[in-house]
């Protein structure tokens, strides 16, 4: 090839014009694509300041934005470098060849990395659960303490650290979203006045709701549901706490301390086992 200046002259106004245009149309688009999933990162965070889970709605705002700007800068590039492949008079029909059937390759060997990412992806779009939330999935239980694009990391009652991937992760149970039940039974004996009790518990969910600090914990009085069944040794009372997604386990534990004490005022009998020994005839 002759490179003397008119050829060179010639290339940049033509092939070098084009690579300009692809390298500027280029930019303008992963700034476009930027700019416009920062000002829904900026929307969702506006509207999310005014509710009680703004901080992880604006950490699932933000991780979703960088993964679409990260995808659209990785199609663009290379869409752009195919073009100025072309323009340098390179025959990309191999490298297309060859590029696809390592794509092949790579994707049979990281499906399941690939699963763990879109799994992860949907999880974050959907909020199926955020940081904090006490869930089950994959034979696991226990609270979120991170939410990734290919893992989930859960810390159970006894503290141990389960990191999940987030492809197998199938079904999920969240204990706590938006808020919880928590369903007490209480036992009494079969000698006491079952609705006397109930005016027990009715008036232990009132003083629960009026207190100071429990009470911003409810979100709903107490139901009493009634006798839920007659036990070999007990009448069983169904009570229903509704509360605040992570106060589920306080309020209940509050609950039956005042159970107790309140009992122990009234004389009502908790039920336990009893073993009666007969020492048979003496004579």
């Amino acid at each position: 090839m002759n490179l003397d200046w008119p050829t060179i002259e010639l290339w940049f106004l033509t092939h070098g014009l084009n690579i300009g245009i692809i390298l500027l149309v280029s930019v303008l688009i992963i700034w476009v694509v930027g700019l416009s999933s920062r000002g829904i990162q900026k929307y969702i965070e506006r509207r999310a300041r005014t509710q009680d889970s703004s901080k992880e709605l604006i950490k699932r705002a933000t991780t979703l934005s960088r993964l679409i700007r990260r995808l659209s800068r990785i199609i663009v590039f290379s869409v752009s470098f195919i073009l100025i492949l072309l323009e340098f008079g390179v025959d990309i029909g191999p490298i297309l060849a060859g590029a696809g059937i390592a794509g092949i390759a790579i994707g049979f060997a990281a499906q399941k990395m690939i699963q763990d990412y879109f799994s992860g992806f949907f999880i974050l779009l959907e909020n199926q659960y955020r940081v904090g939330d006490v869930i089950a999935v994959a034979g696991v239980s226990g609270q979120v303490e991170e939410v990734n694009m290919r893992t989930t990391v859960i810390r159970d009652h006894e503290g141990r650290v389960h990191i999940i991937p987030n492809g197998e992760i199938s079904v999920v149970t969240n204990y706590t979203k938006t808020f919880s039940y928590n369903v007490v039974d209480i036992g009494i004996a079969y000698k006491e006045d079952v609705d006397h009790v109930m005016g027990v518990l009715k008036r232990i969910g009132e003083d629960l709701l009026a207190d100071e600090e429990c009470g911003p914990c409810l979100l709903a009085p107490l139901e009493i549901q009634g006798v839920q069944d007659l036990a070999d040794s007990a009448v069983i009372i169904r009570t229903r706490l509704t509360t605040k997604p992570d106060k589920r386990w306080e309020m209940a534990r509050q609950f039956r301390r005042r159970i107790k004490i309140e009992f122990d005022k009234e004389g009502i009998e908790i039920p336990f086992p009893h073993r009666t020994i007969y020492q048979g005839n003496s004579e």
